[in-house]
C-alpha cells in the first residue's frame, strides 16, 4: 500500500510492477540480472479521488500515456528492491504534485510609477540610438 497523505492511499493490486535489465554499463552483472523497474499505474481504473484522476490526467508529462497510465522506470540502484522504493517515491511525488490545488492568478495592474519609469527609461533607449544615427546635412544652397 503506498500512503499519498492522510486521506489518500493506493492499494498494492493497483500498482503493476515488472522486472527489466537495467541499461548502460555494469559489466557482466547487468547482462544476468533484471534490476531495473517499470512502474505501471492506471490513473483511470484507480481508486483515487475523481478531482484527483482529473488533474493528473491534464498534466502535461512524458510519464502519462493517452490512455492515463503513468510509466516510470527506476534503475539508479544495482538493487531490485531500491528501484522498486524509488519508483514507489517517484509515482508519490507525482500524486502529491496534483493535490495542491494551484493558487487562482488575480491580475494586477502597474502602478503609475512604474509606468512612467518604464516610458523614461524608453524614452533614454531611443535618444541614445538617435545620437548614433549619421548626422543628415540640408546643403540644397
Amino acid at each position: 500500500m503506498l500512503v499519498i497523505s492522510e486521506s489518500i492511499t493506493i492499494p498494492s493490486k493497483e500498482i503493476e510492477f515488472h522486472a527489466v535489465r537495467s541499461q548502460g554499463s555494469g559489466g557482466q552483472h547487468v547482462n544476468k540480472v533484471s534490476t531495473a523497474i517499470h512502474l505501471k499505474f492506471d490513473i483511470k481504473a484507480s481508486s483515487l479521488p475523481e478531482e484527483v484522476k482529473r488533474r493528473l490526467l491534464t498534466l502535461n508529462d512524458h510519464r502519462i500515456s493517452r490512455d492515463g497510465i503513468i510509466i516510470i522506470k527506476a534503475q539508479e540502484y544495482r538493487s531490485q528492491k531500491k528501484n522498486k522504493e524509488l519508483a514507489m517515491l517517484r509515482l508519490r511525488k507525482i500524486i502529491t504534485g496534483v493535490l495542491r490545488k494551484p493558487k487562482r492568478r488575480i491580475p494586477t495592474k502597474p502602478t503609475k510609477g512604474s509606468r512612467q519609469r518604464r516610458l523614461e527609461s524608453k524614452s533614454r533607449r531611443s535618444k541614445k540610438k538617435a545620437l548614433r544615427k549619421p548626422i543628415s546635412s540640408n546643403t540644397d544652397t
